[in-house]
């Protein structure tokens, strides 16, 4: 059991340390992290924009703040954990991995969702999407 739990048990570390690190060192202090390139270079945000600071509001408990920086990377981490918890059950049955990540309107439809969250937080009207 613990050799088939390994892998997702080292991925929850490797999350669990990273949103630690990003919990302890404020993205919102200068310096502390490189300015997205895309930003930088634009002028308009990309959809990991605030990515990073979401993940700190969230490493202290500010749910509230995490959804107005980057509700989109709130969901994304949902949908993460929803895959983390299906393929921890999967090796707890000991039942094979699928092969294939999703089915190709799946992997469509999710790059439509995040193509049109990057239109939509920098036009005027989605201004709300861009903090």
């Amino acid at each position: 059991m613990a050799r088939r739990l390994s892998a997702p048990a080292g991925m929850l570390l490797a999350a669990a340390a990273a949103a630690a690190y990003v919990g302890a060192i404020d993205p919102n202090e200068q310096g502390n992290y490189p300015t997205c390139p895309f930003l930088a270079l634009t002028g308009y945000q990309c959809p990991g924009c605030g990515a990073l600071r979401t993940i700190h509001a969230l490493a202290h408990a500010r749910i509230g703040e995490a959804i107005s920086l980057n509700v989109f990377a709130v969901v994304m981490l949902l949908v993460l954990a929803f895959f983390w918890i299906r393929w921890t059950v999967a090796r707890v049955r000991d039942r094979p991995h699928r092969t294939k990540a999703a089915p190709a309107w799946a992997i469509w439809t999710f790059l439509g969702f995040v193509l049109a969250y990057w239109l939509v937080r920098n036009l005027p009207f989605g201004a709300a999407l861009a903090a």
